[in-house]
């Protein structure tokens, strides 16, 4: 038994009050008697002692021998490591789940099983917070009693509840006093970050986080993590249900169909798979087309756009997550793409999600698609009377390489030009590494229209791809002067007066750019 003594305990409170301020509940920490178990004295006492080495100007107690009766301590030692996998697996790139047992020592409270779950309530604060770990569990040397699993960072001894606490220990007749009990962890009651940065050189960055598609977790793993990717995949999968298995992409995606090439780390071959999103559900083979699961929040705010009976040209529609949800609105789909496998899972996905007969699909080039069944569906369009026309909406999703496919609007149409306000609207993404992501946008789509854009769009910050690059949509209405031949071109201006006057809420909510991360 360990015994602070008076003289003692009022100089921690002294050191800890008078010059810090710190809160009451270290000094009371402080002023602990420990006697109901020796073992929780050093986690109290690596607490402490790391308080107050942190404070400037003061000494560690035990470097001053006021507590020589105190065990050895490591004052680096972290709490957090008490839950942390054992520090042998470090290193370990064939995942052993058997080296990951580990026993500590737990505070608990010895209650009446009749009573646990009105106390429980109560100790909400006190009780172990452990994912995967039971916070009750049935007292082995007593069938009628149970074991509630305490915070072993706040609860030392029966000084650690607070009155509210206290009150409802003695109106349940629960003895306040704190025993120990050996919890064994293994594999399974480890996080897959707990896992992976106890395996992993100290110091690196861990991988834990990973897109989901449908039943695989499709990894972007750096050099450093390479050695232990095998590891990393089956750690994914074990840890995360649904999940079958774990890919790396290993290449950047191709420009001209937009897939890559990926290495199945962990976990079965099959790349078929289904995915839902926003109500809608998607079939594709993973491995040949191109799927990204952080554009849901984007599929659906361009979709909200548009109102039944308006018009989208889809450019480079993938397998469908714009087009799909637009034609289930009732109004009508071009929906184009150049892969071969795109083209088909889109045709499957319309089929899949009942919207075929709103959807006109297509195989072609972007700039085919551009300058032929767009320019043909333009021209009837526009040539309506202004009662029937609808909205027209044209999406360029290839943040790579559309800009450049702006250039195919330039002279499109010979009729005279229609009513300005009629005139498409284009959401046409970008990538930018540049300091200023807007403005780099808008000047580099201006410069293959040949017009400013500056006055007449807006940019939507989609979401952050990598350190100093971003994903952004640059929204504006093709001006008559681009899109029509023999126009006068103004390089400063891109609308006519109308459309300043008559600009839709729906495609612009200002002239100042909007920005939303979607991550």
């Amino acid at each position: 038994m360990v015994y602070f003594p008076h003289t003692t305990k009022r100089f921690i409170c002294q050191i800890l009050w008078r010059p810090f301020g710190f809160s009451r509940r270290l000094v009371k920490l402080g002023s602990h008697s420990i006697t109901e178990s020796k073992s929780l004295i050093p986690l109290a006492w690596t607490s402490l002692t790391q308080t107050l080495s942190e404070a400037p100007g003061i000494l560690l107690l035990g470097q001053r021998k006021i507590f020589s009766t105190m065990p050895e301590i490591e004052t680096h030692e972290r709490d957090s490591e008490l839950f942390s996998p054992p520090s042998d697996v470090r290193g370990m790139t064939k995942l052993d789940r058997t080296a990951f047992k580990k026993t500590v020592s737990i505070p608990v409270l010895k209650v009446r099983k009749e009573v646990v779950s009105k106390l429980m309530r109560s100790l909400k604060r006190a009780a172990l917070q452990r994912p995967g770990v039971k916070r009750v569990i049935e007292d082995p040397e007593d069938k009628e009693s149970r074991l509630i699993m305490l915070d072993p960072y706040k609860m030392f001894t029966h000084d650690s509840f607070e009155e509210a606490e206290l009150s409802v220990l003695e109106q349940l007749n629960v003895s306040p006093q704190i025993s120990e009990y050996n919890l064994e962890l293994t594999y399974e009651n480890f996080k897959s970050e707990e896992i992976l940065r106890a395996v992993l050189p100290e110091g690196q960055d861990v991988t834990s986080g990973f897109s989901r598609v449908g039943h695989i977790a499709h990894l972007n793993l750096r050099d450093h993590q390479l050695p232990f990717k095998h590891l990393i995949g089956q750690v994914m999968i074990d840890k995360n249900p649904g999940i079958t298995s774990a890919v790396n992409k290993i290449n950047n995606i191709d420009n001209t169909y937009r897939n890559f090439q990926m290495e199945v780390l962990s976990g079965e071959q099959n790349m078929m798979t289904k995915v839902r999103e926003n109500n809608y559900t998607y079939e594709f083979d993973f491995s040949k087309v191109y799927w990204n699961p952080r554009l849901s929040t984007e599929h659906s705010r361009i979709t909200e756009l548009l109102k039944p009976g308006d018009v989208l040209f889809d450019v480079f529609a993938g397998v469908g997550p714009f087009a799909i949800p637009v034609a289930k609105k009732n109004c009508t789909v071009f929906a184009n793409d150049l892969n071969p496998e795109s083209h088909k899972w889109l045709l499957h996905n319309c089929k899949l999600n009942k919207v075929d007969q709103n959807v006109k699909v297509f195989n072609l080039d972007g700039k085919d698609f551009l300058q032929g069944p767009i320019k043909e569906e333009l021209m009837q369009l526009l040539s309506l009377s202004k009662e029937r026309k609808p909205s027209v909406h044209i999406v360029m999703n290839l943040p790579a390489k559309a800009i450049e496919f702006l250039s195919a609007f330039k002279s499109l149409l010979d009729e005279q030009p229609c009513s300005s306000e009629l005139l498409p609207i284009v959401h046409c993404y970008s990538f930018s590494k540049d300091a200023n992501p807007t403005e780099d946008v808008r000047q580099r789509a201006g410069a293959v229209l040949g017009i400013s854009l500056e006055a007449c769009s807006s940019v939507h910050l989609v979401r952050n791809v990598a350190p100093n690059k971003e994903m952004l949509c640059i929204t504006f209405q093709i001006p008559a002067a681009v899109l029509y031949k023999n126009q006068t071109r103004n390089p400063e201006n891109c609308e006519d007066p109308p459309l300043k006057r008559q600009r839709t809420a729906e495609a612009f909510s200002d002239e100042k750019t909007q920005i939303a991360s979607n991550t």
